[in-house]
């Protein structure tokens, strides 16, 4: 075997893997990118410290369930228009699902772009 196979299944096997602490650090830095989307977007606001939370989780659960079934990457920026999309279509569909979590279809999709330029400056993966 060489090099380059040990590579590809290590890789293979991390991707598998369940890590909770590197679940956490994706969580707290979706809700700090999420905040800072709703303190610039008009038409998006949270009303407290545990929407904001809940809703970086379901925003989680929703990307993580979009790349698993259609392996489309949910960044706005991660396949171009298609990617912003279904970010914008995320944030929207969130609203449903989490009390206090209030956007518009213009605050998601503007949203979508904030997030997409915060998520360049800030290290780690929001979305």
């Amino acid at each position: 075997m060489d090099n380059n196979e040990r590579n590809r299944e290590h890789n293979r096997d991390r991707d598998n893997d369940f890590n909770i602490g590197e679940m956490l650090i994706r969580v707290l830095v979706t809700a700090i990118v999420i905040a800072i989307a709703a303190y610039f977007t008009p038409g998006f606001t949270i009303d407290g410290l545990w929407s904001l939370l809940i809703s970086a989780i379901v925003i989680g659960i929703l990307d993580h369930l979009v790349q698993r079934f259609t392996g489309i990457n949910a960044s706005p920026f991660g396949r171009g228009i298609t990617g912003f999309l279904v970010a914008a279509i995320i944030l929207y569909v969130t609203r449903f699902i989490v009390p206090g979590f209030n956007i518009s279809v213009w605050g998601a999709i503007i949203g979508a772009l904030v997030i997409g330029v915060v998520d360049a400056i800030i290290p780690g993966r929001a979305m």
